[in-house]
This record gives C-alpha cells, structure tokens and sequence, in this order.
C-alpha cells in the first residue's frame, strides 16, 4: 500500500487529489455535536495543500436514500473544515455535477474544496457493479490522483472508496495509514496480557469478533446491552433488559469456547436498574437502583454496569499491556447512567499498555464525557479509531474493500 508520503515525495503541486475522507459527524440540525472525524483528516488536507495540491474532498453522511436531502447536506462539515484549517474552502451543491465541475475547476494550487454528500447519487451504495463503476467514473474526471482517508468507511464496497481508487493513482492517507498500523498492534505479535473490553446495545452485532478473540485474547469484558443476553444464557433474570433470545444458544457455546480455550471471559456482577428508560434530552434523574446481576427484577431494566463490577473491569485492565475498546457500557448520554463507561475509559488511561479505543459511540463516549487523546488525568489513549465498524471487522479477518483497493 502506498502512502501519502511517497506522493508528497513525488510532487502534487498543481494536481488535483481527490480526498475520500469521512466526515460523517453527528448533527443536531446543522451544528455538529462532535467534529472528531474532520479533525482526523486535517493533517492529509493539509500536507496536501502545503505543497501545491488542488484538493477535492468528498464523504458521505447519514443514509440519503440516493438523492439530495438537505438533512444530510454537508455544508456544515465543509465549512468546519475551513475553520479548522483556517482557510476558505469552496462547497460544490451536488457530487458530479455542474456544481461539482466548475467548484474543481475554480481552485487554484494549495486550495480545497468539499464536494456534497455522496450518497446523493444512488451509483455511490448501489450493489450493481456497472451502476456504481459509473458513477466512479464521474468521480474520476475530477481529480488526477486519489488519496484514501476514509478509515470509517473502508468496511464498504462503495463506488468512491472501492471503484473509484481502480481509476486513478492511488494512496493511502495518513489516517488510514495510522489506522492500519494500530489494528496491526492488535491483530500481529500482540503484547500480553491483551484484553478485550465491548460493549454496546446488541450481542449480534460482535458475535464475528467475539468469534475470532477467543483465540486470541486473554480477558474479554462484556458490558453494556449485550451483556444481558450474556446474563441470561447463565440462567440469570435479566428483566426487561436489551435481550437477544435467539442468540443465546450461540453466546452459550462461546462461554463454554472461553473456558476450554484459557480465555477470562468476565461479566458483570452488579447493574443499575430502573423500570423507565431515562430521558435523554432533558436528562431529567432517573434514580436508579443497583442489584446484582444475578437478581435484576422482573420489571426492571439494566441500563449500566455497577459499582463492582466498575472496580472489577478496572482491576482487569490494570496489567495489560495490549487494550482494545469498542462500545459504551451503559446509556452514557445520561448522567445517572455513564458511570461505568467513565470507569472503563479511565481504566485505558491508566493502563500500562497499549491502548485503543474502537471507534463508534466508544469515541463519541469518551469525548462527551471528557475524555480525549489528552484525558484531563495526565494519562492518554494511545489511539481512538474513527471507524468502529471497519475496526471490528478488521479484528474478525476480514478483507476491507477500501484497503484491498488500496493495496492493488
């Protein structure tokens, strides 16, 4: 795979770079609630822009249904990504376009300009090979060279991160090159102990992973929403908690995998529990109870781990030397229910080894909570991916359309 590196080496002034980034940041409206992902492709814009290149960036944002829809417009990302690299930057209002054309043709050498959402046009997710090669083709005539740096995105067969780097000279940038050498970390002659910590709502949608760590993992956590499902394959009530009952059969079989295999598979012993889900606009109190997890009632729901198991997850992490994270471990938007997300995120920190943090509302999690690279503690993350799904998958073995482009 080649990088960004060995193209700025060769000269880009005057050439059009087409930027496949992932700006796809959450929006209350049209503000953004959190710019993590824009701010992750600065430094490949810029390197860019520094010396000479004509940048055209381009992402998707939301689910369009393959036509323009101002909700998921992104012209507040563009023109954050202005601020934030304190320079204009021009806005095409359509993907391939007359718009688009006269927007690319405009610039001159060092400046850059955001091209709109597209997944506008259906060719960017169509399963039809010609439909989305067409479209890649439009994309094509706009640029002369293509930069990959879309880590949150690679996980897909789409027209602009799979087709389109066929078409061009191609390169990987430097998030994706930093990406790729993490999960390297995590995958490749791993430091020991490593150990796993997931979360989030559904068991489903880390069976794959869970799968393929049993081999190599020394300690998995389980917490947030999937737990229960973990809980009641051990006979527990789990009450009117998140609960995947037809995948019970498999997460059993995993359990019984984890202790023939050596690997500490560790769940939570104690939950806060509440007969409503809170509030999450007005983070009204939601008072919630603790009980172990072993006697959650018949009207009650989990919502977070619990004060032992907090101190337990962290005693877990205390000597690892290899750390990966992805998913929160309880509704950490409300207050009365983020505590044991804080924990575990704080655990990282403390941690002796390598640490990082999987992407997705794992790091949507540690910002809003106030955690970041640099933790108000003096500790870091070593890492926190801005592609939770394209992490996960990289961890299950599979093969990433973005990087096998990359790679060709």
């Amino acid at each position: 795979m080649k990088t960004i590196d060995e193209l700025l080496a060769d000269g880009v002034a005057g050439k059009r770079v087409f930027v496949r980034a992932d700006l796809n940041v959450p929006l209350d409206g049209t503000t953004i609630t959190d710019d993590g992902r824009i701010r992750a492709v600065l430094p490949t814009v810029k390197a860019l822009a520094e010396a000479g290149a004509r940048v055209v960036v381009a992402s998707h944002l939301g689910r369009p249904k393959g036509a323009p829809d101002p909700a998921f417009s992104l012209a507040p990302a563009a023109a954050r990504l202005g601020e934030l690299l304190g320079v204009d930057v021009a806005f095409a209002a359509d993907t391939v376009g007359d718009s688009a054309t006269s927007t690319v043709a405009g610039l001159a050498d060092g400046q850059v300009a955001v091209i709109e959402n597209l997944r506008f046009n259906a060719g960017e997710t169509s399963k039809d090979d010609a439909e989305r090669d067409a479209f890649a083709e439009q994309l094509a005539a706009l640029a002369d060279v293509y930069v990959g740096d879309g880590f949150g995105a690679v996980h897909r067969k789409h027209a602009s991160v799979f087709d389109l780097p066929k078409k061009l000279p191609h390169y990987a940038g430097h998030l994706i090159a930093t990406e790729v050498g993490v999960l390297k970390k995590l995958t490749e002659d791993v430091q020991r102990p490593y150990v796993v910590a997931l979360g989030g709502a559904k068991v489903s949608d880390k069976l794959a992973v869970i799968d393929q760590l049993l081999g190599k993992a020394d300690r998995l956590l389980i917490g947030g929403g999937m737990a229960y499902t973990f809980l009641k394959a051990k006979g527990y009530e789990v009450g009117i908690s998140l609960l995947q009952e037809d995948q019970i059969p498999v997460v059993t079989e995993y359990m019984e995998r984890a202790e023939k295999n050596g690997v500490e598979l560790v769940l939570p012993v104690d939950v806060l529990v509440s007969s409503e889900f809170p509030d999450l606009k007005t983070k009204a109190p939601a008072n919630p109870t603790t009980v172990a997890a072993d006697a959650i009632p018949a009207d009650q729901e989990g919502l977070d781990i619990g004060p032992e198991t907090r101190k337990l997850y962290a005693s877990k992490l205390a000597d690892a030397a290899t750390v990966f994270w992805n998913g929160p471990m309880g509704v950490f938007e409300h207050p009365d229910y983020a505590e044991g997300t804080k924990a575990v995120a704080q655990a990282l920190i403390d941690a002796p080894g390598f640490t990082v943090v999987g992407g997705g509302d794992s790091a949507a999690a540690v910002r809003t909570l106030g955690f970041d690279e640099k933790a108000s503690s003096g500790g870091t993350f070593d890492h926190i991916s801005t592609g939770g799904g394209a992490s996960l998958e990289y961890l299950e073995g599979k093969t990433l359309p973005g990087l096998a482009a990359l790679e060709d």
